[in-house]
């Protein structure tokens, strides 16, 4: 566990009648870009506003950087940070002055000198005084992203950051991404778009009916997948061909 970012067991939560989570299991290892993929409904929010103590669970156990999400929650906000799926920023204010804001209620030092940091690492500095009403809806978002690393969090939460992107705003977010794990925070994405886990994730978990039904590497998931039966051209499976195929087997044992 002490490589590990996030170390989850048996994880459970229903609403009402409704069984979301069915005893989830995994590990986040530190500075990784960990994907979680799953069909609308499968229980992916459910998860990260567990692990960011927005909502208690029924069963199990969650710990993140160390802290149990249960009994420590203030440990944990402290040590993350958290993008939803639609962007948080407020359009009246600058892209700085969103960034001041949240440094003043981290009651940080110097807020001025870290949003001018994070404006600079982002790549946000020409926009940066102009009102967020302006933004195209990719630098919304990487502004969003900006303000959830201020207090420099050892891990960041994605809740589906490209949803309603556009594929060049999109590239620009996988970019930073990239750049974040590089630098060594942790990053727990979700994502309906397979493509987006494939290119990012060195580690994918599929969630399907509130259970983790699969996870491993990119390479590990593709020995999941039949063999290509070509004689001459042996075609490497995409990630999305390997969650349809998973999925479609755990439907017909089911049934």
């Amino acid at each position: 566990m002490q490589n590990n970012s996030i170390h989850v067991k048996e994880l459970r939560k229903s609403y009402q009648q409704l069984h979301i989570l069915k005893g989830v299991d995994f590990e986040v290892e530190k500075g990784s870009i960990f994907a979680l993929l799953g069909s609308n409904g499968a229980g992916k929010t459910t998860i990260i506003k567990i692990l960011t103590t927005l909502l208690k669970q029924d069963g199990g156990r969650a710990t993140v950087n160390g802290f149990d999400v249960a009994a420590e929650p203030d440990q944990v906000r402290q040590s993350i940070g958290l993008t939803g799926q639609f962007a948080a920023v407020d359009e009246v204010l600058t892209g700085r002055e969103n960034l001041l804001m949240i440094a003043r209620l981290r009651h940080l030092k110097n807020p001025r000198q870290v949003a001018d940091d994070l404006v600079n690492r982002l790549g946000l500095a020409e926009a940066a005084d102009r009102r967020v009403s302006t933004y195209s809806g990719g630098m919304r978002r990487r502004l969003d992203i900006a303000m959830s690393l201020v207090g420099k969090p050892q891990l960041i939460f994605l809740d589906e950051p490209t949803n309603g992107l556009d594929p060049e705003a999109r590239l620009e977010v996988w970019k930073m991404v990239k750049e974040l794990a590089h630098q060594g925070t942790t990053v727990f994405l979700t994502t309906q778009y397979l493509e987006e886990a494939e290119q990012l994730a060195h580690r994918i978990a599929i969630l399907h009916e509130g259970r983790i039904i699969a996870k491993g590497t990119l390479d590990e998931l593709k020995k999941l997948f039949p063999p290509a039966k070509s004689e001459y051209i042996e075609k490497q499976p995409s990630l999305e061909e390997i969650f349809l195929a998973i999925v479609g087997k755990k439907d017909v044992k089911q049934q």
